[in-house]
């Protein structure tokens, strides 16, 4: 059994889901951690902790007609199946839940308190410890709408939760005059932090010419922003692969924010500051591997989803796909996309159409995803690289180099999948519709 079904039977068993108290001790306890580490990292009591494991493990021991105790709770349960029976018992709770649940249109970021949001351990417990650590940078890459903003909120919310400040940039939002040079990009970006923060900005009194933009802008944060805050701060900064469509920004920013993290480790007013940078595709700026933000701090990769969560969306939507071949004629045709899964069960859900005809249609300009596929060819059209790149993937029916930087864009945009220097189409939906379009 895994930690995940372990907690889906005990819900199953007594007919309601566990408090998140009770998730993160068994989580945490799964990964071999002390209750004083736990409750270090949740910021509950240690005692209060101790206490509802204690009942747990009594729950546990009920359950499986064994005692079960904090010692051998993960050796005891990892190795045991789910029973045929426990299986339909969490299917039968699972479709119950969902039926109960309004369905949610795919737009966007799963919201916090959404039923719908898809946890892939052990990143979420990862990236929650990794926050509360001075000066820590998370780095989230994954193409756009796989679940990097949905992964953001939570790690936000998690840091609110415990008395931290929080702050998101989208560089998709800033306007291209913002680009024009380091110094107003760098006074666009400290403005957009105080006005978040609700404090004034107070740029002129901080800026040096002479010292230079990074400078100022490190004083800024130093000597004002997180000054003026009590707590940690928590910096989000959002499509972060804008930037390197500017070299000459990219060049001066991305070492800035390593810089930060270098000195977070002996400047006490740094340490409360705390990294999250969101991007979809490989750095493709040149940099010395000593300044580059992308091989510090903690990296999480989001993978695409497994049967086994495949099938567990599928619940929550009230679907039972645990014994059939569903799932895996869905994952054949979409890989396992975070949207275009969820797409695909909201209208199966919604009695919109049978999951024969979604993929019979799927790669067609009449099937579900015709909106997000003329939405890739848009952008394939503006750049005439990129559609000539994925022309070289269509032609050769499978693996084949592309220059990097064409890779990595079309990698960012979800289309292919990079193995080495290779890269072949992620899905057979985008095959199939692009190898049926004039690429020229």
């Amino acid at each position: 059994m895994t930690i995940d079904e372990v907690i889906q039977l005990i819900s199953a068993k007594f007919q309601k889901e566990l408090n998140p108290v009770q998730e993160i001790i068994l989580r945490e306890v799964w990964q071999g951690e002390t209750y004083s580490n736990i409750a270090s990292a949740s910021h509950y009591g240690e005692h209060y902790l101790r206490n509802t494991a204690s009942s747990l493990w009594q729950l546990l021991s009920g359950i499986f007609n064994t005692t079960i105790t904090k010692a051998n709770f993960r050796s005891t349960l990892e190795s045991r199946s789910l029973s045929a029976d426990e299986q339909q018992l969490i299917a039968e709770f699972s479709c119950k839940q969902a039926l109960a649940t309004p369905l949610e249109f795919p737009n966007g970021p799963v919201p916090i308190a959404s039923p719908f949001y898809i946890q892939r351990p052990p990143i979420e417990e990862l990236a929650y410890q990794e926050i509360t650590k001075p000066g820590s940078i998370i780095r989230i890459k994954a193409p756009r709408k796989k679940g990097k903003s949905s992964l953001m909120l939570r790690i936000l919310e998690r840091a609110v939760s415990i008395g931290y400040r929080s702050v998101t940039l989208d560089f998709q939002q800033a306007e291209e005059a913002v680009f024009d040079n380091l110094d107003k990009f760098l006074r666009w970006f400290c403005a957009n932090v105080s006005r978040q923060l609700q404090l004034k900005s107070l740029l002129d009194d901080y800026w040096d010419e002479d010292m230079g933009s990074k400078v100022s802008c490190t004083i800024y944060f130093q000597a004002y922003l997180l000054k003026e805050t009590d707590s940690p701060l928590v910096l989000a900064l959002n499509e972060v692969n804008t930037v390197f469509e500017y070299p000459k920004i990219a060049q001066e920013f991305l070492p800035l924010l390593r810089s930060w993290y270098e000195e977070g480790k002996r400047i006490d007013s740094l340490k409360k500051l705390r990294l999250i940078v969101l991007h979809s595709t490989e750095i493709y700026v040149p940099l010395k591997l000593s300044q580059s933000p992308f091989n510090i701090g903690l990296p999480l990769e989001l993978p695409d989803f497994t049967k086994a969560q495949v099938i567990a969306l599928a619940r929550l939507h009230g679907l039972n796909w645990t014994d059939g071949p569903e799932a895996d004629r869905l994952l054949a045709m979409v890989g396992g996309h975070p949207y275009l899964v969820r797409l695909a069960l909201y209208q199966i859900a919604q009695g919109n159409l049978t999951l024969d005809r979604l993929l019979q249609e799927a790669p067609t300009i009449g099937g579900i995803y015709k909106d997000h596929l003329r939405s890739l060819w848009a952008i394939l059209q503006e750049h005439p690289e990129l559609l000539a790149a994925l022309k070289q993937v269509v032609v050769a029916q499978g693996k084949v180099q592309l220059e990097p930087i064409l890779a990595y864009k079309l990698d960012s945009m979800g289309l292919v999948q990079l193995d080495g220097n290779e890269c072949s189409f992620s899905c057979e939906l985008y095959r199939q519709y692009f190898s049926s379009q004039n690429l020229g």
